[in-house]
């Protein structure tokens, strides 16, 4: 049942006078419920208590807080149709869509588990003593990932499930033994309010010490003392490059730093590379188009940039691009927000000199986001950085260079991304080599033909890439290496082996993989 509280721990909280309401954005309904914003002390609080749990919650072993991971999984799914019905209903998205990233989120908790059980995590190094080394003695040294502290996670709003309450950055913080808390997303208040105690429920029933999560209803305010809170030490955020670079501004002038782990968006070029594009145009165009399409456009690696060649088969692409677009019926967007953005964004890069509107560029309302192509020539795309913005939503803009020279130039010209895809054959790539050397410089993912929609969650998976598509982009926010955000590491030199942490010991109690003077083994130190 829905409770519309902020959470302190286990305690539910609403004290404040200031309330909040969820709407469905198909209809602009208003759901019944009012939730209660969190006032300055709650905040406090929840941070306050995730403070004095953090030496508690960093001791549970390792095989415990696998056990609440798995837990918080099972527990969402005990949510069942509810769940997906609300998320549904607050997002416009249809259930089905939630289907698949409900088990998205289930799934990356149940991994980051997993990686607690191998221990690969840690990334423990141990080099034994030697004292008679002349002329001085070697000290016994011996180094591990350890927890933080308190991390503060932002919901995202286009997914509600995967990166927002129980998400990637909180399961990898809480993977990491660091408590959490939320702030829930204001344009998905009551699936934020779900999950919170689906979270809860497991960490009571896995014996999680009270204080390991707690969630802040809020806007603007709340979220700026939590990042300014002294006893927060790092931040998770999934959204827009204002908000993002907001975050990490505030969090910079803080008398002690702390790192904003935030993922903004991407423009997610793609380079339709001469020989792969002249043999099937139409059947790119409509993938692309399919791609485009997805969601309303509401993924952070939509395809907003398609670059080739001057051609007959551009020609061809970008017609059955612009066709099979300009036939996708509009569609509801996550919230009026972003509907009001993504017409105020695309009216100002279509009405840029050099750019062409191929459709419809009107908007229909009612929060729908009706898909639109632009097209530009190179040199007016290189000339203008305002075209080399993201528009969040469905539109995408094709860029028609002179040669594959000036695609070169065009990939050295843009800004960090999460994505870039090469569609090309292996002819083009040995032909043209500089264009992939380019874009691989400025992006976290390189593709090789397919689309950028769709981020496998999975050990090899990076997702970030040079700002401003993240602050950080030797981080992701997806896959097992996202644990590495929350995490830090601290050598133990010549301390007693009976005073070290299990995964330091000589007997590796875990029988976990560590590397010793260098070789990687699972063998006790002798």
């Amino acid at each position: 049942m829905i409770s519309g509280q902020n959470y302190i721990g286990n305690q539910a909280s609403s004290q404040g006078s200031q309330t909040l309401k969820a709407y469905n954005p198909t209809d602009g309904s208003e759901f019944p419920e009012s939730f209660t914003a969190a006032t300055s002390g709650e905040v406090d609080a929840a941070v306050e208590k995730a403070e004095s749990v953090f030496s508690a919650y960093k001791s549970v072993s390792y095989e415990q807080r696998a056990q609440f991971l798995e837990a918080i999984a099972d527990e969402i799914m005990d949510l069942g149709d509810a769940l997906l019905e609300r998320a549904s209903g607050e997002s416009g998205l249809p259930t089905g869509r939630f289907q698949g990233e409900r088990g998205r989120t289930c799934n990356q908790l149940k991994m980051f588990a997993v990686i607690l059980r191998d221990g690969s995590w840690l990334d423990v190094n141990i080099d034994t003593a030697i004292p008679d080394r002349a002329p001085v003695p070697k000290p016994d040294l011996r180094k591990m990932n350890v927890p933080i502290g308190p991390v503060a996670v932002f919901g995202a709003s286009n997914f509600p499930l995967a990166f927002s309450t129980a998400g990637g950055d909180t399961a990898s913080a809480l993977a990491a033994g660091n408590p959490v808390i939320v702030k829930g997303h204001e344009a998905h208040l009551g699936t934020n309010d779900m999950v919170t105690q689906a979270v809860l429920r497991a960490a009571e029933k896995t014996g999680m010490p009270d204080g390991v999560f707690s969630m802040v209803n809020g806007g603007i305010s709340v979220g700026q003392q939590l990042v300014k809170h002294p006893k927060i030490k790092a931040v998770g955020f999934t959204g827009s490059l204002l908000g993002g670079r907001a975050i990490y501004d505030l969090a910079s002038q803080r008398p002690e730093p702390i790192p904003v782990y935030a993922e903004m968006g991407s423009t997610n070029p793609s380079f339709l590379m001469p020989d792969k594009l002249a043999a099937d145009p139409e059947g790119l165009g409509n993938t692309f188009a399919s791609s485009v399409a997805l969601g309303v456009g509401q993924f952070c690696t939509s395809p907003g940039l398609l670059i080739g060649v001057k051609s007959d088969a551009l020609d061809t692409f970008t017609s059955t691009l612009s066709q099979a677009l300009a036939d996708a019926s509009p569609a509801t967007m996550l919230n009026e927000r972003i509907a009001t953005s993504y017409y105020d964004h695309r009216g100002a890069l279509i009405e840029q000199i050099g750019v062409e509107t191929l459709g419809d560029a009107s908007n229909p309302g009612e929060n729908k986001g009706k898909p639109l192509t632009a097209k530009v020539d190179g040199q007016s795309f290189l000339n203008n950085p305002k075209l080399h913005e993201e528009v969040f939503g469905p539109f995408t803009m094709v860029v028609e260079c002179e040669d594959a020279n000036q695609m070169a130039e065009i990939a050295n010209s843009i800004e960090g991304q999460l994505t870039g895809t090469m569609v090309a054959s292996e002819e083009d790539i040995n032909n043209h080599p500089e264009v992939a050397e380019a874009l691989s410089r400025k992006v976290g993912r390189l593709l090789f033909n397919g689309v950028p929609t769709g981020v496998e969650v999975c050990h090899s998976m990076q997702h970030g890439g040079p700002y401003p598509a993240s602050t950080d982009s030797r981080t992701t926010s997806v896959g097992t290496a996202a644990i590495n955000r929350f995490v830090r590491p601290i050598s133990y030199q010549n301390w007693p082996d009976s005073l070290l942490p299990d995964p330091l010991k000589n007997s590796n109690p875990l029988g976990i993989w560590r590397a010793i003077n260098g070789e990687r083994t699972k063998a006790p130190i002798e």
